[in-house]
């Protein structure tokens, strides 16, 4: 099982957009990917209102899980994906 904590670089947190451009990133991985803050239950990141229902804001650091072929690599491109301030790349 691979595992990553990353503080989230978008100004409005998890939501809306930088919501919507995560969760269809963890889906084009192919994996079952889970997200949630670090001392939490974590919930499936393919779900776009499970992802923006965590309330995640600017800053914040979430964990990642994800078991499979290419989990690694698939948590890093992730991480560089939360890192960025995605709603300010519209």
């Amino acid at each position: 099982m691979a595992t990553r904590t990353v503080e989230v670089g978008s100004s409005v947190g998890l939501h809306a957009r930088p919501a919507s451009l995560f969760v269809e990133a963890a889906q084009a991985t192919g994996l079952a990917i889970e997200i949630g803050r670090p001392d939490a239950d974590l919930i499936d990141a393919a779900s776009i209102l499970g992802v923006m229902a965590l309330g995640v804001k600017h800053g914040e650091p979430v964990r990642l899980v994800a078991e499979g072929d290419g989990a690694d690599a698939a948590l890093d491109s992730l991480v560089e994906l939360l890192e960025r301030d995605l709603d300010a790349e519209a």
